[in-house]
């Protein structure tokens, strides 16, 4: 059964994972004794240390121990809630931008994800991907597959051998051997914490879903008995001598990480804070140790466990970012993530998902969350009262829907995004005024300084008690991306809810000025250079390449562009794009045809002979399950399929060059076709 509380656990759990990240990212790979000595004992976030040689002084960044437990789960999405190792390697495929987003690519037989990656690409399908037979034992026994595996397991409250066989499934994808092991620990520690709060127990039951024989089995009993002597410290040193990284091969062995979470479990018993010191200061891999505990954690003690010491919430916002092929969906927040992965646990209980306020994009319907928000001009901040957001009067307060300035040059991990709001969509929302107030939305974009500006829609006057719901369409912007939104108050509001849906109405071409621009699109080609006279002249060596942007907001809707192919095997539109390998395509291909895919199937196809150099109007609409197209205004294909329901666009280009001046996207309007 699903526990009362399990929608608010989850998001306690998705908290813990990220703020554990943050903390201990900043000193990864930094041993014990260098932590002691220019950190001390880690009780805080240390990001602010600029005395230090941190890898990052940002609080809030991208980081492949967030990306892969939020993205791979994903699987469960797009291929139900039991995928199998094979289905969760295509939702690697499909997701993730190469060289580019999720994984450390140090290389083939360097790091682990990118040997299973590169041989899920060869064809070679998983779990033969991540075997050891052929990747070797020390590659197949690194430490990524217990660091991915949370957001599965938090999909299996309460049921340890459900989350561990499942996590099992996605680790194949690219480990083996004791890594597996790990894994299944990790993922029953999360399930069975919404049910359980004894932390003996809880490791008792882990254990119990691995091999005795195994050295993950044993390295768990060596550490809990160390741990009675309570100095964890000690236990550290001993799992030090015993499990060091001097006795295990590769970058980033499991076997000492997962000792080090044993740790840090064993001796705080779980609670938060304690659990945060004992793995960031016993160094080895500490963003992933953390995100480990945090996870764990977080969903055993709840938001009141995180919020019993420090204010590890206040900082971060509830912010997180997640880099992949969906671009529409890298801008996100905590409350938004914690809801995907409770409904997929709710789904698979055979329950309703939960959908606060009729599906609010901003809810705040999670105790404390603020889904980003922070005050951008005023003083004060935003706090959460029974479900709603307070906005001190005399401030403006938003939210990111794109790329923020401090994060365009992200450290180690770089952001790709997509906006999340465009021109031609409509921001609603509904406030209720504490004190008498002027209150209107606001949206802040980047201008052709690549610098922000901000936008105001029109305003309401309230006295105070009253209540009103604004609404601001976002206008034409110059082909600029949409940074952020909010709402600008003279007195003191609650803000209840804030939301948008829809495609846009928008033009998409090269700006007046300014670059930014071009960080809107995901980039899943070769080359894509900005000194072109095209604004999109994009090329792609082998194989099939994607310059895409959107969102799965979007459903109905008319994309059409200009295409000038160019020694291409195929060029053409894409619309409903949910990732590398989801799509509606309408290509011309082969000198002589012009067809209809989805993906790399051939919906329908007839012969055109088409010249490289010469332009076409390409327009593909997404109505429902039908699909038009039509090429020159010529209307060519006229069919239905149900596979896709959302997505944004894309231009297409196969084994070639081909070139685009603009790309627009026409809603379709419900209204009007009744």
């Amino acid at each position: 059964m699903i526990p009362a509380d399990y929608e608010d656990r989850v998001y306690a759990g998705v908290l813990g994972k990220v703020i554990a990240v943050y903390l201990g990212r900043p000193f990864e790979g930094w041993r014990y004794q260098r932590i002691v000595d220019e950190l001390g004992d880690i009780t805080y976030y240390v990001n602010d240390r600029t005395d230090l040689p941190l890898k990052n002084h940002l609080l809030v960044v991208t980081d492949d121990d967030i990306s892969g437990t939020l993205v791979f789960p994903r699987a469960l999405r797009d291929h139900g809630v039991e995928p199998t190792s094979e289905q969760v390697g295509q939702t690697w495929l499909d997701q993730i931008v190469e060289e580019q987003t999720v994984l450390w690519w140090g290389g083939l037989g360097n790091s682990t994800e990118h040997t299973a990656y590169l041989r899920m690409k060869a064809g070679i399908l998983p779990p033969d991907s991540g075997a050891m037979a052929r990747n070797g034992q020390v590659v197949a026994e690194q430490v990524g597959a217990q660091i991915f595996v949370e957001g599965f397991a938090m999909t299996r409250p309460g049921d340890p051998q459900a989350a561990a066989d499942l996590a099992e499934r996605a680790a194949r994808v690219s480990h083996d051997g004791e890594a597996i092991h790990a894994a299944r620990v990790v993922a029953a520690l999360v399930a069975q914490s919404f049910v359980e709060l004894d932390m003996d127990r809880l490791l008792d039951t882990a254990v119990t879903l691995i091999p005795k024989d195994s050295l993950i089995y044993r390295v768990v009993a060596d550490v809990r008995e160390w741990a009675t002597g309570g100095d964890w410290k000690a236990t550290r040193e001993r799992i030090e001598e015993r499990y060091g990284y001097h006795l295990y091969g590769g970058n980033c062995h499991v076997i000492p990480n997962h000792a080090t979470i044993i740790n840090a479990l064993a001796h705080s018993g779980g609670e938060f804070a304690q659990a945060m010191t004992v793995v960031n200061t016993s160094g080895w891999d500490t963003d992933s140790n953390a995100g480990n505990v945090g996870a764990i954690c977080g969903v055993r003690g709840g938001l009141a466990g995180l919020d019993a010491g420090p204010d590890w919430r206040g900082p971060i916002a509830d912010r997180l970012y997640l880099p992949a092929a969906d671009g529409g969906s890298c801008i996100t927040d905590a409350a938004r993530e914690a809801l995907t992965l409770a409904g997929h646990g709710r789904t698979w209980a055979g329950e309703q998902p939960v959908v606060p306020k009729g599906g609010a994009r901003f809810h705040f319907a999670f105790p404390g969350s603020v889904q980003g928000f922070a005050v951008a001009e005023g003083n004060g901040q935003v706090m959460n009262h029974d479900a709603r957001l307070t906005v001190p009067g005399a401030t403006t307060v938003s939210t990111p829907t794109f790329i923020p300035p401090e994060a365009l040059d992200m450290p180690i991990y770089g952001l790709l995004a997509s906006p999340t709001l465009y021109t031609g969509q409509t921001v609603t929302a509904h406030v209720d005024a504490t004190d008498d107030a002027e209150v209107r939305l606001t949206i802040t974009a980047y201008d052709e300084n690549d610098e922000l500006r901000t936008v105001s829609g029109p305003g309401a006057t309230l006295s105070a008690g009253e209540s009103a719901d604004l609404a601001f369409t976002v206008p034409e912007l110059g082909g600029q991306p949409v940074a952020a939104v909010g709402l600008t108050t003279s007195g003191t509001v609650q803000l209840d809810r804030l939301t948008w849906d829809g495609a846009p109405d928008v033009t998409l071409t090269r700006p007046v000025a300014g670059t930014v621009w071009r960080r809107a699109w995901l980039r899943a080609v070769d080359r894509w250079d900005g000194h072109w006279p095209e604004p999109f002249r994009i090329v792609q060596n082998r194989g099939t390449g994607l310059l895409s942007q959107g969102s799965r907001d979007w459903q109905n809707y008319t994309v059409t562009a200009d295409v000038t192919p160019h020694l291409a095997a195929s060029a053409g539109i894409a619309a409903r794009v949910q990732g590398l390998q989801r799509y509606y395509a309408l290509e011309l291909a082969d000198r002589n045809t012009v067809r209809l895919v989805r993906h790399h199937t051939v919906l329908a196809s007839r012969a055109f002979d088409w010249e490289y150099g010469h332009t076409y109007q390409l327009a593909l609409t997404v109505d429902g399950d039908r699909l038009v197209a039509t090429v020159d205004g010529e209307a060519l294909f006229d069919l239905t399929d149900p596979t896709y329901d959302c997505g944004g666009v894309a231009l297409v280009v196969t084994e070639g060059r081909t070139a685009t001046q603009e790309v627009r996207i026409t809603p379709i309007s419900r209204e009007e076709e009744s």
